[in-house]
């Protein structure tokens, strides 16, 4: 059978770079990524090749063409279309796909410039990002043609070929598909995530450009009318222009019961904006008043850091005392929770920059106005149910808010804002209704979808849980993270002016960007096999409306794990979409919340009721499962049934092409064992760096950053084994793919999670592999992989401590072997708790004693952290004085702790007291740290700790010792091209 070409060969290296290219700055995205709120989309360019390399055929060897005369054909064809051979093909599918350049070559010389602080012409790649080039009539013609030679089928020529994506979310795959002329199927649970699709998939292909100008049109009518509705609650001095109420919330102080603000810091500019401005805030404790000013420069800095609540604690400004989270919970519930308005962010005509003052009796009175309009307009539109009264339920992610005693999501609102909102929503209807008589029902549903789609970036960006960005200055949306952590300080829109123009016009210029990247030769369309068909189902992955074999190619991203719960976080905005588009696209809003149990997410929430106490570990032996356990075994079985899915309406020459981003093994155990189960092999594997490694986070907490793309195929047939048959095999699957890819400079985790994929085909190969056990029922125990992905992990730890060591074997001891390859495998100094513990058990040692006793963890909420010297220091575990030492990781922590504290005296003094100067065992111990630390740079700083005071001990101390590269700074300089979109 022939095999596709992402069986064969992926560019992962300059996918890789383009991969974070496209992503490097936020107001840079794709266009179709700034339509709606979507989380863990996908990079355009790696869907692009994805899709492009699951239809096209691998170039078959000489011996294959020998032996088989379909891969003879598909040779003759390949080389008729490309005389200069394989590197031909391979030059053009990287030219057919955007990257018109040598990406990796490029990302160096951009490296070296920034590091030596070279400004480089340009973007400093000479060619623009690869998901902004759209193919041309050439490429497509010749992609389609070629894709048609792997069928089998005769009739599918002239015929484009069908790309499914099971889960397809924000939309990258069947975007990109679309892009590329395939019939595309886009099959999504979700109705929110839905009509994401339907409004970047389908209708940018149905309107076309010129639908822009509808959107405009008829939003300035829905603007106009919300504007003179709401302007008499939104009131301007003079010629201001407001960005943003900067709001605190507030609960009674527990000994004088008047309102104490909750703010972590009074910031209204600072750091990356380059200025300082704070809000003052001046109590007079027997008067029982205080007083606002706004302050800049030094003042600032005073005020600005000052701190009402911290960490769970608040402190009142009436009495100085502090009380806890449970008091600030219980004001919650009772409906205590207040707001203090703080400051008003605005912009003058002629005066550079945005100001600040302090709000007006004028603002304060209009605030009132507004609450008691909102409680005169209630009644009736409760009874025309335009107000989201639904009950948040009691969710993973649902249950933060309702410990505040927010319970319904309109109480995610303050009363303005939800006099905005709600306001915005019953005009929306009317504006919609009116224009299906002027511009008929198909553009009056389609103008419906998008204007629907602009009130719910308002409501992302003016609610509660919005918050003001000081060191942008800017309202921060709702999501700026993947859940709905509290904001103890918030930031509302002025939504009489500006909220509603401005997310009109994001859309507006979102829905021209999409069409400016679908935009084709025209001549293609007047060609009926490029009126390719791009389908919209909803519904879920286990039970797909469609044929037996009938699809060319799976693509599909599934959701990972537990990272995302994206049926809870989603019915924010499905609340509103449900009520702004129940007359025009009804299939969107024919539920009450998003369907939680049809989504293939390890949620612990849905087991609560019936589900043991929770416990540390996955599975227990005494049969009592936890909310966690019960949840990743449903969460295995959505997705094996999804994938028997697949395999059902699969061609036998199809290809199912799944990327995955995760980083813990149970993860991909469940990953691994789902596919297996349905039925496929695992062909290929290839790991493309997909996330920025210059983010901050990944020195702080572990994170991965490549995404694996696993080429599968229908397994025809395979003979069960035992593992013990095929142990060897696996390792040394994972030592060929460690060393392959370190050679290409995979480190951290990315490193281990690439192994994962070699690993797991040795397993489908001889599918099922049996461990030699009998289960319960008496009958043979079939392996789970990940006893095979635990034995890639060793071989990899292995390879690493070598690497750390310059290639030579030196024994050191357990701990500290543990200690430089949690460094070196997670690269950051928090990861999880069972990750840190499968660790342990490679190298032979006790977890929570590496925790109590010797310290040199802390382990809390499921994950470990690795102490500092200095923390360790203040545990008690290190003394400088002391004459010996159990490990060398204490020797090596203990000059540290001495060198920051006392400085390089000290720390020479130590030295020689304890004979380690010259000591070659330590000195490897000193190499191998400043290998394994992440050496992340913020503005010139190194991020952690660690690697600042090992940097400064092997200049001042140990510089035959040769020093590791640096990372660049973790904010691109080179990358000017730009969308413009500022969201």
């Amino acid at each position: 059978m022939s095999r596709s070409l992402i069986e064969q060969w992926l560019p992962a290296a300059p996918l890789g770079v383009e991969s974070v290219r496209e992503r490097a700055t936020f107001t840079a995205l794709p266009p179709s990524f700034a339509l709606h709120v979507w989380w863990a989309r996908r990079p355009l360019i790696a869907s692009r090749a994805a899709v492009v390399a699951s239809v096209l055929p691998a170039w078959p060897s000489t011996e294959d063409a020998a032996k088989d005369v379909e891969a003879r054909h598909i040779l003759t064809a390949l080389e008729a279309e490309f005389p200069g051979g394989e590197e031909a093909y391979h030059a053009w599918f990287m030219n057919a796909i955007g990257i018109l350049g040598d990406a990796v070559a490029r990302k160096k010389e951009i490296n070296a410039a920034n590091e030596a602080g070279i400004k480089l012409a340009g973007n400093g790649y000479g060619y623009p990002r690869a998901f902004s080039v759209s193919p041309d009539k050439s490429i497509l013609e010749r992609i389609h043609r070629l894709s048609r030679i792997r069928s089998s089928d005769e009739a599918a020529d002239g015929i484009s070929q069908s790309v499914l994506d099971l889960f397809s979310g924000g939309g990258s795959i069947p975007f990109e598909a679309s892009r590329y002329g395939f019939d595309t199927i886009a099959n999504e649970l979700n109705p929110v995530a839905t009509a994401i699709l339907q409004g970047t998939v389908a209708l940018p292909a149905d309107m076309g450009p010129e639908f822009a100008k509808t959107i405009s049109d008829w939003g300035g009518r829905w603007t106009d009318r919300v504007r003179k509705r709401l302007e008499a609650h939104f009131p301007r001095q003079g010629a201001e222009t407001i960005v943003a109420y900067v709001w605190a919330h507030t609960v009674p102080c527990p000994t004088t019961g008047r309102p104490t603000p909750l703010s972590p810091d009074f910031w209204l500019a600072r750091g990356n904006s380059g200025r300082s401005v704070a809000v003052a805030l001046e109590v007079d404790t027997d008067a029982g008043t205080y007083e606002l000013s706004v302050v800049e420069g030094e003042a600032a800095k005073k005020w600005g850091e000052r701190s009402t609540y911290k960490r769970g604690t608040a402190t009142s400004i009436w009495t100085g005392e502090t009380f806890s989270g449970q008091y600030i919970n219980a004001m919650g519930n009772e409906g205590r929770v207040g707001q203090m308005l703080l400051a008003v962010a605005i912009s003058r005509d002629g005066v550079r920059g945005r100001q600040f003052r302090c709000p007006s009796p004028v603002d304060l009175a209009a605030v009132e106005a507004a609450e008691e309009e909102l409680a005169a307009r209630l009644p009736g539109w409760e009874i025309a149910d335009l107000v989201p009264n639904d009950l948040i339920p009691d969710g993973w992610k649902t249950g933060e808010p309702r410990r505040m005693g927010l319970t319904r999501w309109s109480d995610m609102f303050s009363p303005r804002q939800l006099l905005a909102n709600v306001t915005a929503l019953e005009e929306l209807r009317e504006v919609v209704e009116e224009a299906r008589s002027e511009v008929g029902d198909d553009r009056s549903r389609a103008l419906g979808l998008y204007l629907a789609l602009a009130l719910d970036k308002a409501c992302d960006y003016n609610g509660m849980l919005s918050s003001w960005d000081a060191t942008r200055i800017k309202i921060r949306n709702t999501f700026d993270r993947h859940d709905f952590a509290y904001k103890w300080s918030f930031a509302e829109f002025d939504g009489a002016h500006s909220l509603l123009p401005w997310t009109v016009s994001q859309v507006e210029r979102v829905y021209a960007g999409m069409c400016k990247l679908t935009q084709r030769d025209a001549a293609l369309d007047d060609q009926e096999e490029w009126r390719a068909q791009a389908r919209i189902i909803r519904g879920s992955a286990t039970s797909l409306p469609l044929p037996d074999a009938s699809v060319d190619a799976v693509v599909t991203d599934p959701p990972y794990y537990d990272n995302v719960m994206y049926a809870e976080i989603s019915d924010y905005f499905y609340v509103w979409l449900k009520r702004s588009l129940r007359d025009t696209w009804p299939q969107f809003t024919d539920l009450i919340l998003t369907d939680k149990n049809a989504e293939a997410v390890a949620n612990p929430s849905l087991f609560k009721d019936v589900a043991a106490p929770a416990r540390r570990g996955r599975r227990k032996d005494d049969g009592a499962k936890s909310a966690a356990q019960l949840a990743d075994e449903r969460y295995e079985e959505l997705l094996k049934q999804s994938f028997g899915e697949a395999y059902r309406v699969l061609k036998p020459t199809g290809v199912l092409t799944v990327m995955f981003t995760h980083k813990r093994i149970d993860a991909w155990d469940t990953l691994g064992a789902a596919l297996l189960d349905a039925g496929f092999s695992i062909d290929a594997s290839w790991p493309v760096q997909t996330e920025s490694e210059h983010s901050l986070h990944v020195a702080k907490k572990n994170a991965a950053s490549s995404t694996i793309f696993l080429a599968c195929r229908k397994r025809s047939g395979s003979e069960p084994a035992f593992w013990s048959d095929i142990r060897r095999d696996v390792e040394r699957a994972a030592e060929e793919a460690a060393g392959r890819f370190a050679a290409q400079g995979m480190t951290g985790v990315d490193l281990t999670i690439a192994t994962y994929g070699p690993v797991l085909s040795v397993l489908s190969d001889r599918w099922p592999v049996y461990t030699g056990q009998l289960d319960a029922e008496g009958n043979s125990e079939v392996l789970r992989p990940d006893a095979a992905l635990d034995l890639a992990r060793e071989k990899v730890a292995s390879l690493k401590k070598r690497e750390l060591l310059g290639g030579r074997d030196i024994d050191f001891d357990r701990i500290t072997d543990w200690y430089l390859l949690a460094w070196s495998d997670f690269a950051a100094a928090e990861f999880p708790y069972d990750e840190a513990r499968k660790l342990s058990i490679a190298t032979h040692l006790d977890l929570d004693d590496l925790a109590k006793r010797h310290k040199v963890v802390k382990a809390s909420s499921g994950s470990v952290t690795l102490l500092t010297p200095a923390q360790r220091a203040t545990a008690g575990v290190l003394d400088p004085d002391a004459a010996e030492y159990g490990t060398w990781l204490d020797r090596l922590h203990a000059l540290m702790s001495l060198y920051d504290s006392d400085g390089l005296g000290a720390a020479k003094a130590w030295l020689n007291r304890t004979g380690l100067a010259d000591d070659s065992t330590f000195v490897e111990v000193v190499r191998a740290a400043l290998h394994a630390i992440p050496r992340v740079k913020d503005k010139g700083a190194f991020a952690r700790p660690e690697a600042r005071i090992l940097d400064s001990l092997r200049a001042a101390l140990f510089d035959r010792i040769e020093p590791p590269a640096d990372e660049v700074e973790p904010v691109a300089q080179h990358e000017q091209q730009t969308f413009g979109f500022d969201v």
